[in-house]
């Protein structure tokens, strides 16, 4: 009786476990169950882009240091931070944005691959849906919509990143594996800095949510921004420090030849 007792109290806990974040944070808990997700072998694993032109940070703190050697992205506590991601739910109307700029004459801009786990699942994404738009300016402070919009889905694919978020003291946990959503994007933009702004939906209860830049040994990664009912500093929930969200732009470089001129 004891024995069956103790299954019921695990498979409550791992019932509940989404629950035990709120929807702005995914935060450290210490009543989060010790569950291991053994990895899915069918399913597919995101490859990595060949066309970049523009990394907006890194996300892998342990390459390799994983669970089975998959890579580790690392929470560190030891420097105060209790946010493994934010949340950027489609179905509440909450979104994320971060900036970047092009310094070239021109981009082509194709895909742009964002990233995104759903506390729980498998290494099979769960991801089915993400949605953008680009600001010419800060969406907080007076920047307007130039391409895009937060009613199409843009998603084009979706696979395990090969990377888990965890702590740096629990690197081979498994319940938070990264997913690797690419978007098809398909514009033109002139040199600049420009806001991109997207939102996730997915299957599970608990997210979507992105993880942040991680950098070992710096707590501040960035200025991305938050919408809940309003915008607000993404920031880590433990240091309050400012935080960068990462995502990768793939497209080409324009060609002089074949850029627009205004000519008499």
């Amino acid at each position: 009786m004891k024995k069956l007792l103790g299954i019921v109290t695990v498979l409550l806990l791992v019932a509940a476990w989404p629950a035990l974040a709120d929807n702005v944070r995914d935060i450290v808990n210490p009543a989060e169950p010790s569950v291991v997700i053994p990895p899915d072998p069918n399913a597919p694993v995101w490859q990595g882009p060949e066309a970049v032109l523009y990394d907006n940070g890194p996300l892998v703190t342990h390459p390799g240091g994983g669970a089975g050697g998959a890579d580790a992205s690392a929470l560190q506590t030891a420097l105060g931070m209790s946010t493994y991601g934010a949340g950027h739910q489609y179905s509440l109307g909450y979104s994320v944005a971060d900036d970047f700029t092009i310094a070239d004459p021109e981009w082509d801009i194709q895909t742009i691959t964002f990233f995104a786990y759903q506390t729980g699942s498998t290494t099979t994404s769960t991801i089915t849906g993400v949605y953008v738009q680009i600001w010419n300016g800060d969406p907080s402070a007076g920047g307007s919509v130039i391409w895009g919009d937060l009613t199409t889905n843009r998603l084009a694919s979706t696979a395990w990143s090969n990377i888990y978020r965890v702590t740096d003291t629990t690197l081979t946990t498994t319940g938070r594996p990264v997913m690797a959503d690419i978007t098809t994007i398909g514009t033109t933009l002139a040199a600049g800095s420009y806001w991109l702004q997207w939102a996730t939906d997915g299957t599970l209860t608990s997210g979507p949510w992105v993880p942040p830049i991680t950098i070992l040994g710096q707590t501040t990664t960035g200025n991305a921004i938050q919408y809940t009912t309003a915008w607000a500093a993404l920031t880590d929930g433990g240091t309050l420090t400012p935080q960068g969200l990462p995502f990768i732009i793939e497209g080409l470089v324009v060609p002089v030849e074949l850029q627009s001129f205004d000519i008499e």
